[in-house]
């Protein structure tokens, strides 16, 4: 296994993501602290650049391999994602630092993140997640790129997984520098383990005493299996609209962090995060994608169950907003 990201390494991506990503707002809502009997603050990813907490990941990833010191010049990224790591990679490398980005998605990808990540400059590659293996895939496709051409993971990578920890980070720091408040239990949303495991390292070094919540849709639980059987348990593709969560494993790397940082895993129901979009339109007025309605689903449901005590301080990290507007409606009025 490769080096595990420290929090240093965190620390590190924070100063090079400073002026380049934002420093996204932390939201509360009375309606919201009065259903559920706590103090809720929602950090909101879906108002990053790309309209997801992935820009941070992949520029920390690609600025690290522009400055490496093997000296080899860096020739074009490569990944795989359904939506929101491709627009990531294709913003930060082609749009941003002028590296060319090649990017396989599936078929069936949502197609404003496809749009969006043609617009970038993005170079997209299709096949069929239901019937091919996108490493497979993407080893045809890197035979036939330049050398200097760079594999980037959606979240099994040391420097993705630093940047994205920045949203814990700052999540922290906000809130205890501005208000005093620690947080008593922080909802994050489960895919391959990125997001969860970067946070998992700043809350682990800030906020010691804060419990870390993992939330995946009920039809795609490896997590969850996962992190009950202390190995990786390999899935197949799940059916939910939480195309963001659509993973079949966990990473050697998030899973070991996941490990030592994260208290447990939990799982809701698309009806569930359905919900929850129409709550964040209908009163905090922002557009959520089914994947960033995780962690809001799960903190409601383990209020509902008597799992969280009253007036406990809960971050909720909202993880992106990228939906396209008609299936979105759709959603909302089903």
């Amino acid at each position: 296994m490769a080096d595990l990201p420290t929090y240093q390494d965190v620390a590190d991506a924070a100063a090079v993501l400073e002026n380049i990503a934002h420093r996204t707002p932390i939201e509360t809502s009375r309606t919201l602290d009065a259903q559920l009997g706590v103090n809720c603050f929602i950090k909101c990813e879906n108002m990053q650049r790309m309209g997801a907490f992935k820009f941070r990941g992949a520029f920390c990833a690609i600025n690290h391999y522009l400055n490496a010191s093997d000296g080899k010049p860096l020739k074009g990224v490569l990944t795989y994602s359904s939506g929101n790591h491709a627009q990531a990679i294709a913003l930060a490398a082609t749009k941003t630092l002028g590296v060319p980005s090649t990017i396989i998605m599936p078929t069936d990808a949502p197609a404003l993140k496809l749009k969006a990540t043609q617009t970038y400059g993005g170079n997209v590659v299709f096949y069929d997640r239901y019937k091919e293996k996108r490493d497979d895939v993407a080893q045809k496709v890197l035979a036939t790129l330049p050398d200097g051409t760079v594999f980037l993971p959606p979240y099994n990578h040391k420097y993705v997984i630093a940047g994205q920890g920045t949203v814990g980070m700052e999540l922290v720091q906000d809130l205890q520098s501005k208000s005093n408040i620690t947080l008593d239990y922080l909802f994050v949303c489960v895919g391959g383990g990125g997001l969860i495991s970067g946070i998992g390292l700043a809350v682990a070094e800030l906020s010691p005493d804060t419990k870390i919540i993992g939330v995946e849709p009920e039809a795609g639980n490896d997590a969850q299996q996962s992190m009950q059987q202390d190995r990786i348990v390999h899935i197949d593709t799940p059916k939910t609209i939480a195309d963001g969560a659509q993973t079949q494993h966990l990473g050697e790397l998030t899973f070991a962090i996941m490990k030592q940082h994260v208290s447990k895993i939990i799982t809701v129901t698309d009806e569930q995060l359905i919900d929850e979009m129409k709550f964040f339109g209908e009163r905090m007025k922002m557009i959520v994608e089914p994947t960033g309605c995780l962690g809001l689903a799960g903190l409601r449901q383990m209020v509902n169950n008597g799992e969280i005590e009253k007036g406990a301080n809960c971050g909720v990290i909202v993880s992106g907003g990228n939906v396209d507007l008609e299936r979105y409606c759709k959603l909302i009025s089903s």
